[in-house]
């Protein structure tokens, strides 16, 4: 008999519950109708597809269309029931002994309109509400579980960072370096899928660009963007040559059994100039100012503040996480199941950090016609300062 994975213990599930029927309450409503696939796996444990619905008392209800028998070994809600189709809900919740729902609330930052307008036809009884932030904040604080599975995938990253110097080559070209560190990174057990939240963005594992093409513009909410292999893509590796004596930039996302890791590292086949040097040591200075200002209570806003008086302080500036009219407002973001939860660390943030939140640093510097330079690691926020869960070195890696 086949064996399906296990997602959280069951008691990690109660708890995540538990604490959504406390923001129910808090804000009268009456239960939560969750369908984004992050925090359905956040809350029942599996990616199975259907419905869960969350009372603000009582036990919740997993509603699955396919497949039901994984949903029913994978996740531990109690009850777990098959269903066909959303319309159905309404009647089975009251067949189930629910209390119809007055409020209802729902993910109103990622539901498409056409979806919106279907559940408020099945729901014609209740006011939908919003209880994305919500979902957000809980998030955002992870359990020692999470913490756990994120050191994980930290760990990996690290593995993926060591293996670049035994396949980074002169004349490889960065698409070539990117599908054989993919593949060690498979080999590792990367899942291949980066989630992330916000609407259109997406990410293949994550950017590797050498030389003056890192420091190519894109759409991309990134401080580097990257030819890419054509404009569909238009972001990443591409078919640049890597040549000695130039910034190797190797930016990868490792994801594993659903949480993420985010880390970035500089290599260079022989040495770069003494400016790259020096721009690079800036940026490595500026996140161990972060790390150790970045305590519970910290405002996000004023870190991002402090971090970008250091680049200017330090003569860089002009270059700090891009250049021009449309350089990047952050220096860092929340990670976890997605590649953008909160906190953000952010021009005009007043979300102040907590204990167990988990975040990743990118101070970088852009610099036009040269490359990038700079740093990238995860870390967990901790009574003493934020603790990095990734730790290759971090001075440019010279081959």
């Amino acid at each position: 008999m086949e064996s399906y994975h296990h997602g959280a213990p069951p008691q990690e599930i109660e708890n995540r519950v538990a604490q959504l029927q406390g923001l129910l309450s808090e804000q009268e409503i009456d239960g939560a109708l969750i369908l984004q696939k992050s925090d359905f796996f956040y809350f029942t444990g599996t990616l199975q597809q259907g419905w869960l619905y969350i009372p603000a008392q009582g036990k919740p209800l997993l509603m699955i269309f396919k497949d039901f028998d994984r949903a029913k070994a994978e996740s531990p809600i109690s009850s777990v029931i098959s269903m066909i189709t959303p319309k159905e809900i309404p009647d089975l919740l009251s067949n189930m002994g629910y209390q119809a729902p007055v409020t209802i609330g729902m993910e109103l930052d990622v539901l498409p309109a056409n979806l919106y307008f279907q559940y408020s036809a099945i729901f014609r009884n209740s006011k939908i509400k919003d209880i994305s932030t919500g979902i957000r904040l809980i998030r955002a604080v992870k359990s020692p579980y999470e913490i756990e599975m994120i050191e994980k995938a930290a760990a990996m990253s690290d593995r993926v960072a060591a293996k670049v110097p035994e396949i980074l080559l002169p004349g490889k070209t960065e698409v070539e370096l990117a599908g054989e560190i993919e593949a060690f990174a498979r080999s590792l057990g990367h899942q291949g899928i980066v989630r992330m939240r916000l609407w259109g963005s997406e990410i293949f594992y994550g950017h590797i660009m050498s030389g003056a093409s890192a420091a190519v513009p894109s759409y991309m909410a990134s401080p580097t963007g990257g030819y890419g292999t054509g404009v569909a893509t238009s972001q990443g590796a591409g078919f640049n040559k890597i040549r000695k004596n130039e910034p190797v930039l190797v930016d990868y996302v490792f994801a594993l059994n659903g949480y993420l890791s985010d880390h970035a590292r500089i290599f260079s086949i022989g040495s770069v100039d003494d400016e790259l040097l020096k721009a690079h040591e800036a940026m490595v200075n500026i996140q161990q100012i972060a790390m150790e200002a970045g305590r519970p209570g910290a405002s996000t806003g004023e870190l991002y503040e402090l971090m970008v008086k250091e680049a200017q302080a330090s003569g860089y500036g002009e270059y700090f996480m891009g250049t021009g009219d449309r350089k990047i407002r952050f220096t860092g973001h929340g990670i976890g199941l997605e590649l953008d939860e909160f906190p953000f660390i952010a021009r005009g943030q007043t979300l102040a950090l907590k204990q167990g939140m988990t975040l990743a640093l990118e101070p970088k510097a852009i610099m036009p016609g040269r490359g990038v330079v700079g740093i990238e690691n995860t870390f967990v926020v901790t009574d003493r300062g934020l603790k990095a869960l990734t730790h290759h070195m971090e001075d440019i890696i010279v081959l």
